[in-house]
């Protein structure tokens, strides 16, 4: 479904992929783990067309989008949830879901989103800040959802969420692939977590990947663990 070829991204001369490639199964689950600075964000960063690869290519089906621009590439259904729960603070929750679909011209997709995210559902007249940091996570989300995407690139979605609340974000990823059907590429920090929902890991370092398994491999890898993984 997704195919990344030979990918290279740089910043100047500095080099954050360097000859990544692999893919990505329609309807699974692929987490992309590694310490910080190993490339796991630019590498989604260049797939959503954010960043324009220096080589390789990135292809969604058989279409190749390595050179679209984020927009075009939103368009064939790719959303990107950045790090960082970026909502629009002044805008109800609800307005904030609605920017996420104004681009599409299909029916409202609210329903659905309430459906997965039932919190948003009773907190949707209320001004995005007055949500915690959970609940902002699944407003990114969801706002993402209301594209109809085919695939979805979540960056540390668990970041600086209390333990509990993290693992309910994770649960819920598993439950909407479920769900939906739904590809995601999973940037994670927290390895364990990442792996307890991934079909597939990559681990990444210096902008290569270094590891490729099924998650129960990589978690099994003592010195892997030890070196890359953190637990």
């Amino acid at each position: 479904m997704l195919r990344v070829e030979d990918l290279t991204t740089a910043y100047g001369p500095v080099k954050a992929l360097d000859g990544v490639s692999f893919e990505v199964p329609e309807g699974s689950i692929t987490a992309i783990l590694g310490a910080n600075g190993a490339g796991k964000s630019s590498l989604l960063r260049t797939i959503s067309g954010l960043v324009r690869p220096r080589a390789g290519r990135v292809l969604l089906g058989e279409r190749e989008i390595s050179r679209d621009a984020p927009e075009e590439i939103a368009r064939q259904g790719v959303a990107h949830v950045p790090e960082g729960r970026g909502v629009i603070a002044e805008l109800t929750v609800e307005e904030n879901l609605r920017l996420g679909g104004l681009w599409l011209r299909a029916r409202d997709g609210l329903s659905e989103v309430y459906d997965i995210f039932p919190a948003l559902k009773e907190r949707r007249a209320q001004p995005a800040s007055t949500l915690s940091g959970g609940e902002r996570q699944m407003l990114v989300v969801g706002r993402a959802l209301m594209s109809k995407p085919r695939l979805l690139l979540l960056d540390e979605p668990s970041l600086g969420l209390a333990p509990k609340i993290a693992a309910q974000i994770v649960g819920l990823i598993r439950d909407l692939r479920e769900s939906t059907g739904l590809t995601v590429l999973l940037v994670e920090q927290n390895a364990r977590s990442a792996l307890s929902v991934a079909d597939r890991g990559l681990v990444l370092a210096l902008g290569r990947i270094v590891a490729e398994d099924d998650p129960d491999a990589l978690a099994g890898d003592e010195q892997l663990r030890h070196a890359y993984l953190g637990f």
